[in-house]
């Protein structure tokens, strides 16, 4: 059995990856190029800190982009996973967990009346999209600048996460056909989304969705304004759109509803992912009963996968959502959010450093800017230099922010009283330091 050999440095390990694969890396925000440092190779984690090959223990706020809910190896997670390996590696069959977890949605979920299992946010955009084309039969689709919903050819267009912090908001081999059908919108410009579902009624192409994740959190944790989520609604029912909203990334860690547990709107489609596997490749998408029915075998849109529905992935999903429902671990993870933000808050302030820190839940982020953070425009106008300096600061101190300044940092409750003072200390401390 292959092991790693136990003397390579994250240095060493980097260098050979470099050779092997395209930037060294397997996903572009992991080579750490937009906060200046060469990536570290995680040996171990547990609960909130991981453990580099060189043995230095780092407190965790990126805990896998998001689904570690319940910090690294959650041994509820860990014994469902080893009783379903018990079972077989997969089946490639119709199996119970799929329904289990079908329930778990249902229940939890507003609007899902039905859902269907992906491998991936990505395949879940992607197959969510297609639908919303199939049922209206249209072809436009509206989105805003600044959502990332994975990297899916007509959704990489002005996309955030990754392809932001890279500086290429639209991908190379991303055809003009592709995207010629793909209206970009400021996010919460509620003039700009009146104009656009008007145009399209003057010229006769009318839109067949409207997707978004209702609170971003791929360029940093954005807010909607006042009536903005409540204004897409409308339109999207007066002109026969679908609203689908991208809650892979806020699903489950800002409530058992996702965003919708913290405003009223309710979309036609969601979006699902991370949590709902427990830690391991997942998706979902699901929605209206009518829509959802258009899906092979009953309907015309075809969506399939092999490992759609993997036993493995759903036994770590279902012990996750089943916890997630027991538990109610919500308040205690806004607490520590609130804790860490006013930490910073108040540095900033003493320091006289211009910060807009974005807080909900169990997600944050700090925005280097001396006006509101409201869009794609003013994140890119916020001072991605200080943050580089800060997360520079909080590693060599044993803090792991994301390493970049447009993506949301994350808590688990495993983050326990110590972490949480620890990086309460290192965040003031490296505001102080600016």
């Amino acid at each position: 059995m292959w092991k790693p050999n136990a003397m390579d440095t994250s240095e060493q390990l980097f260098a050979r990856a470099l050779q092997l694969i395209p930037g060294g890396v397997n996903s572009p925000v992991r080579a750490f190029r937009s906060v200046g440092r060469t990536p570290f190779y995680t040996a171990a984690a547990r609960g909130c800190r991981l453990r580099t090959v060189e043995g230095k223990e780092l407190v965790d706020y990126v805990l896998t982009w998001g689904p570690a809910i319940f910090g690294h190896d959650d041994p509820e997670i860990r014994a469902a996973v080893q009783t379903a390996i018990g079972n077989g590696l997969g089946f490639g069959t119709n199996h119970a967990a799929e329904i289990r977890m079908a329930e778990l949605l249902r229940d939890s979920v507003p609007v899902l009346e039905k859902v269907r299992m992906t491998n991936s946010g990505t395949e879940a955009t992607m197959s969510a999209v297609r639908l919303a084309r199939g049922f209206t039969g249209r072809h436009k689709i509206i989105k805003f600048a600044g959502c990332f919903h994975g990297h899916v050819d007509a959704l990489l267009v002005k996309a955030g996460s990754g392809a932001l912090t890279f500086g290429h908001p639209d991908s190379a081999g991303v055809t003009p056909g592709a995207a010629a059908d793909t209206l970009v919108l400021p996010y919460n410009d509620i003039a700009a989304l009146d104009a656009a579902f008007a145009a399209a009624r003057v010229s006769g192409e009318a839109i067949a969705a409207v997707i978004l994740e209702p609170y971003p959190g791929n360029i940093g944790l954005l807010f909607p304004v006042p009536g903005f989520l409540e204004l897409l609604r409308e339109q999207c029912t007066e002109h026969g759109a679908v609203l689908i909203f991208d809650e892979v990334m806020t699903g489950f860690r800002l409530s058992l509803q996702g965003t919708m547990g913290l405003h009223p709107v309710r979309p036609d489609l969601v979006c699902l992912g991370k949590i709902i596997g427990g830690g391991l490749p997942v998706g979902a998408f699901g929605g209206r009963a009518d829509i959802m029915d258009k899906l092979a075998p009953l309907g015309p849109v075809y969506q399939s996968g092999t490992f759609c529905g993997h036993p493995v992935t759903l036994a770590a999903g279902i012990a996750a959502l089943e916890k997630l429902r027991r538990d109610n671990p919500y308040p205690a993870l806004a607490l520590a959010g609130k804790t860490l933000a006013a930490a910073a808050t108040e540095a900033a302030q003493a320091k006289g450093v211009p910060l807009q820190l974005h807080q909900c839940g169990a997600m944050f982020t700090l925005f280097f800017s001396a006006r509101p953070v409201l869009n794609y425009e003013d994140v890119l106008a916020s001072d991605a230099t200080l943050f580089k300096r800060i997360f520079q600061f909080a590693l060599d101190r044993g803090v792991f922010l994301p390493p970049s300044p447009y993506e949301s940092a994350f808590l688990s409750t495993a983050h326990d009283a110590a972490a949480i003072a620890q990086t309460a200390e290192v965040l003031a401390s490296a505001i102080k330091a600016l």
